[in-house]
């Protein structure tokens, strides 16, 4: 019996807040349940613990939250608008070429745009990487699989090695060791002051996209049914690809590149919601942001009192199942060419 989307929501969102309650309780030093909600609160509590779930857990578990979300949302729209399984901001090289972008300005020190500076070069890096790998996957107006994953794989170890020489050629040591500990990806360095930023894009990102929903539902279909029924599928993709590498360059500006979220969370949600997006689209986010959640505070505390990059977490995760996917889709070709 299949389950109800009310009922699919509601243990999200029961998933998130009890994932969101443990990120705050455990750590190097544990907190009570009790005085975690005393301090969310703000009711007297011992002052060491008001400094370590409002000053230091609360806004990397609220980053957390909020990454994940944009990363599953950014994840199952990019797979409806190529119409292929495998896309991901991460797969696809967008997360390289937000994090090229975002290198520059930290090694530079070029701050052109203020305090966003960091976010307009990652996002004009995650465009131009999306935009390139569409081109080259794109032939005689079709998209295959292979293509784009060879493409996608392909930008991403180019802009890498640009990363890369840019770290090697950086005049500072500390700078550039900073560098690669951002490029494995975590949330270490959330603060309030970084929080306002992708949460708002994120929220607008997402509103726009449930007011397309149908137009990605219609995409699913193909492109001649998506002319059938009006929409002019070239035009609509690229304002989409704009909006996603809008939110994926944001996301990686505050905590680096993490992997594979936007592709395991759309298909464990339409396994329980559907592929239609007026639905799939805020499941998924629910499911990133406890998925993201839940991954940071086992990467706080599986090696602690060190801490492991919750890029690597994610990449463990992530990488098996890519590779199930592949198997799961040679298999189908199989049996297609069989039938």
């Amino acid at each position: 019996m299949k389950t109800s989307y009310p009922a699919v929501m509601l243990g999200l969102v029961v998933l998130l807040a009890a994932g969101m309650m443990a990120g705050l309780a455990i750590g190097s030093i544990s907190v009570p349940s009790a005085d975690v909600v005393k301090a969310i609160l703000r009711q007297p509590v011992p002052q060491h613990y008001e400094t370590i779930v409002l000053q230091v857990r609360w806004p990397r578990v609220l980053l957390g939250a909020v990454v994940g979300a944009g990363l599953g949302v950014v994840g199952m729209t990019l797979q409806a608008l190529v119409r292929n399984p495998l896309a991901d901001p991460f797969l696809l090289g967008v997360s390289s070429g937000a994090s090229v972008g975002a290198v520059a300005v930290i090694l530079t020190g070029v701050t052109v745009f203020g305090f966003a500076s960091t976010s307009v070069a990652a996002f004009g890096g995650a465009l131009a990487a999306l935009a390139l790998v569409y081109v080259l996957s794109r032939a005689g107006g079709q998209i295959t699989t292979t293509r784009l994953v060879l493409a996608g794989v392909a930008v991403a170890y180019v802009l890498s090695a640009v990363t890369s020489l840019m770290l090697i050629m950086s005049s500072s040591g500390d700078q550039a060791r900073q560098v690669l500990t951002w490029l494995l990806g975590g949330l270490g360095g959330a603060n309030w002051g970084a929080l306002w930023l992708p949460l708002s894009v994120v929220l607008i990102g997402l509103a726009v996209l449930l007011a397309q929903a149908r137009t990605l539902n219609v995409l699913l279909a193909g492109d001649e049914a998506a002319i059938t029924m009006g929409v002019d599928a070239n035009r609509f993709r690229a304002q989409m690809f704009v909006l996603t590498s809008l939110v994926t360059g944001v996301l990686v500006a505050v905590s680096g590149p993490i992997g594979f979220v936007g592709l395991i969370l759309p298909h464990a949600v339409r396994l329980l919601v559907g592929s239609d997006h007026r639905r799939a689209l805020p499941a998924a986010a629910l499911a990133g942001a406890s998925f993201l959640v839940i991954a940071d505070m086992a990467a706080r505390t599986l090696a602690s009192p060190q801490e492991i990059p919750v890029g690597v977490l994610t990449a463990l995760c992530g990488g098996p199942f890519f590779l199930w996917l592949i198997r799961r889709d040679a298999r189908r070709a199989v049996a297609a060419g069989t039938a």
